[in-house]
């Protein structure tokens, strides 16, 4: 018969959501820039860095720590800190309940002291977990304490950004940490202070614009996103096309905006050679502090 010379026809099916209930959730994940799939273990290994294209995952907070400090150990200073709303934003207060529950944090940096190849270092921790790395009051008050514990202390600085930039719910207060935490910088690095900033991908807006583009060594993941305003914004306003790789680490580098583009898996060798050239260990058995 003439149905038999074209077979049985086959239909895709549609998953059962028993299916799907047996795939655990988070056992892979897809690289945003080549599509590759990875299991998760496997791109944790790789320090969340694609095998394929080498894009580079966003990282938490305590993801960064636990890759960059000695036995990823922290001294956390002002863990008790948290935004609060100021100005009585509408639907502030619950979009801040949902992102500490989210992200499991109170705002969008970490801060305190650790070490980095042996080397005493103070840190801040940006994470885009949290309202997207927003700078709001606590995220100044927090960057500000620590600039300041450096100078105290004599330790060289270290800040990862990573921000959309400053946090509109905040407004002036917000605007206000751009001037703080840039004062800040200027007194610490004015008595000899190392201030090394690593910017990684997004690093933009307010955050950009003052203490993260101010390191004795300015460095970035490659790939990043480094910029004040938007593509969009910046098209819209000169009336021309920019570059496809505008705002990218690499454009930056190479219009003189950073000294190095540094991949993951070096970075920390990157940080321990450049506080090697630049701190004197002094009274290791003492605290192991360190000097500049």
């Amino acid at each position: 018969m003439i149905k038999d010379l074209f077979g049985k026809k086959k239909y895709a099916t549609i998953p059962s959501e028993r299916t799907k209930r047996d795939i655990p959730e988070g056992l892979m994940n897809k690289c945003a820039k080549c599509g590759t799939i990875h299991y998760s273990k496997e791109l944790d290994k790789n320090l969340k860095v694609c095998s394929s294209c080498g894009y580079h995952y966003r990282l938490s907070a305590w993801e960064r720590i636990g890759m960059t400090l000695d036995d990823g150990r922290l001294y956390e200073y002002d863990a008790d800190l948290e935004s609060v709303d100021p100005l009585g934003f509408p639907g502030y207060a619950a979009k801040l309940k949902q992102q500490k529950e989210k992200s499991g944090l109170l705002d969008a940096v970490v801060t305190g002291e650790g070490t980095i190849g042996g080397f005493p270092v103070v840190v801040a921790v940006m994470s885009f977990d949290f309202f997207t790395g927003s700078m709001g009051s606590v995220v100044g008050e927090k960057i500000t304490r620590a600039i300041e514990a450096a100078e105290k202390k004599r330790l060289p600085l270290i800040i990862f950004s990573t921000s959309g930039g400053a946090r509109m719910q905040e407004s002036i207060l917000s605007l206000m940490q751009m001037a703080k935490t840039s004062s800040a910088l200027a007194k610490f690095q004015g008595g000899g202070g190392l201030f090394i900033s690593v910017m990684t991908d997004p690093t933009t807006g307010g955050v950009t614009a003052s203490f993260a583009s101010l390191g004795d060594y300015n460095l970035a993941e490659p790939g990043a996103l480094i910029g004040f305003a938007g593509r969009i914004v910046i098209e819209q306003t000169i009336r021309q096309k920019l570059p496809d790789n505008f705002q990218t680490a690499e454009f930056n580098l190479q219009h003189g905006q950073l000294d190095m583009v540094v991949h993951r898996k070096d970075m920390k060798a990157t940080l321990t050679k450049l506080l090697d050239m630049h701190v004197v260990k002094e009274g290791i058995a003492d605290g192991g502090r360190a000097s500049v």
